[in-house]
């Protein structure tokens, strides 16, 4: 195997995959740094439709997960809209990151693996590797539910925090660790779980 490929080990209909699948939440978190929560809201909504374009051009159906996300989004952020409190889009990350775990586990229990069904088409693992893989992310999820609590209820948000030199409210501080740490972090699990599923693959 070529250095290259070790690096970055997915061709290019498993790169539209894992884009169309993930690249709208990704885009949604770093619009939000950038331009704000209602900017943030649209890039999700412009980008998802992006992403049924291409999945049913390459695949003859639409994203998962961005739908389920874009949905859930597209309610808190109107309720953030109307109420004018930024703490609706911020819960949301909490809720659907929780309910997203028992989800995985519940299709566990009944022999319907989320994963699977996604990512099947251009991924091929033995089941006993598809349930390890939801298995490990249904927990992720749940550890990034509390890391993503904790932050919200610390930080907040009509108070002035400086972190690193910078005045910071607790909205800010939360794009912030969404942007710089809870991203990369599942960049990173997300690659390092792939490289480890090299065992199950047929």
């Amino acid at each position: 195997m070529s250095p290259r490929k070790r690096l970055y080990p997915f061709n290019a209909e498993q790169t539209v995959n894992i884009l169309s699948e993930f690249g709208p939440l990704v885009t949604m978190f770093v619009v939000n740094a950038a331009y704000g929560i209602n900017a943030g809201t649209w890039a999700l909504i412009l980008t998802t439709v992006a992403a049924i374009v291409a999945m049913l051009y390459m695949f003859h159906r639409p994203p998962v997960f961005p739908l389920i996300a874009s949905t859930v989004t597209i309610v808190f952020g109107s309720l953030t809209l109307i109420t004018h409190d930024p703490m609706w889009v911020q819960i949301k990350v909490t809720i659907f990151n929780a309910l997203f775990a028992a989800f995985l586990f519940f299709g566990l229990w009944t022999g319907r693996n989320f994963f699977q069904y996604v990512f099947e088409k251009t991924f091929h693992y033995t089941k006993e590797g598809w349930n390890t893989f939801t298995r490990s992310f249904a927990y992720f999820f749940l550890l990034t539910a509390l890391l993503n609590e904790a932050v919200r209820l610390y930080f907040k948000d009509d108070q002035v925090y400086t972190i690193l030199g910078h005045a910071m409210n607790g909205v800010d501080i939360w794009i912030a660790f969404k942007l710089f740490f809870i991203l990369p972090l599942s960049g990173l699990y997300a690659w390092l779980m792939t490289k480890w599923m090299s065992k199950h693959h047929l």
